[in-house]
């Protein structure tokens, strides 16, 4: 059997996907399951050990006939037995059904007309249940499993290594993430907390914890915000991982990960590190495990992150 899953969205969205992927390799061992992501999204699968072949496809570019006809072809050339659509979007649906796959699964909607095996689209609730609830239009009623990643073992050793280069191996360390994310702030969605907020914080935590390491997690869109917070904040240490795998095993080594909704706040979740995550527009109870006392969410009450208070984070920080 062959099977399909068209998963728009970024490398969080991939993440919280996975749980979906594990049951349909678990309920088909003997499947062979490829995906279809967006070009910014083909990374994630570096920690993912359920997906045979990664293709991409632009799902939120301007695409025209062209693009299209190349998607059939890609599709067409594989023979797919069943198909998975993460997104609602018509134009992918009728591919699905040009192509003659059997069994297409997806949202139901009001523009859902080639999916054959629709599923009732439930959003108030945790993402990764929400796409797991995909399974249904193949009969599968597992419950969805954690997150989890399987980080390769040069991965691990890049980690380790970088632990002892930075002097905090034995010590451990926290880990901050400011989530500076160029695709949030296209689309007007500020995730970011002000820099003067994360100073009060380290300031807090160098004067009770002197001995444990803060480590700023640099990735290509934090520059500015590293570079202000190494301004502000004495003793900082910075890490910038090459790739998903040795970001996922750098978190995997911390004490704590105090982030912003980002997708090293999933990878955090995958590898069961505790985690303090900082919601302002989006909300907590959707994006973290509910009934979670490992993985904690501070959500803004206005909306705005910069209106979360520094004791806020504090508290849950010592309570921990």
């Amino acid at each position: 059997m062959r099977i399909l899953a068209l998963i728009p969205g970024g490398i969080g969205d991939q993440i919280l996907f996975f749980p979906t992927l594990k049951t349909l390799k678990d309920q088909y061992p003997k499947a062979v399951i490829d995906v279809i992501v967006e070009p910014r999204s083909k990374n994630a699968y570096r920690v993912c050990p359920y997906v045979k072949e990664v293709l991409v496809f632009d799902y939120k570019d301007k695409n025209g006939l062209a693009d299209y006809l190349n998607l059939l072809g890609i599709i067409r050339d594989r023979e797919y037995e069943v198909a998975v659509t993460l997104g609602r979007n018509w134009a992918v649906g009728f591919l699905l059904w040009l192509n003659g796959i059997p069994t297409r699964v997806g949202y139901q909607g009001p523009k859902s007309w080639f999916i054959n095996n629709p599923v009732e689209l439930k959003t108030e609730q945790y993402a990764a249940y929400m796409y797991h609830d995909l399974v249904h239009g193949l009969n599968i009623s597992n419950p969805c499993p954690p997150l989890a990643i399987n980080v390769p073992k040069e991965d691990i050793e890049w980690a380790e290594s970088e632990q002892r280069r930075l002097d905090i191996k034995e010590s451990g360390y926290i880990l901050i993430h400011g989530g500076s994310s160029a695709l949030a702030k296209t689309k007007g969605i500020d995730k970011i907390y002000p820099v003067p907020k994360w100073q009060r914080i380290v300031e807090d935590v160098q004067r009770k914890q002197p001995n444990l390491p803060i480590v700023l997690l640099n990735g290509p869109d934090d520059q500015e915000w590293t570079a202000e917070m190494l301004q502000l904040c004495n003793n900082l240490k910075v890490i910038s991982p090459p790739d998903i795998g040795k970001l996922s095993a750098f978190i995997a080594g911390a004490n704590l990960m105090l982030c912003t909704d980002s997708a090293p706040m999933h990878l955090s979740v995958a590898v069961g590190t505790y985690t303090i995550a900082l919601f302002g527009p989006t909300q907590a109870d959707k994006l973290l495990p509910p009934k979670s006392d490992r993985f904690i969410g501070i959500q803004s009450l206005s909306k705005n992150i910069a209106d979360i208070p520094t004791e806020k984070i504090l508290e849950k920080m010592w309570q921990g």
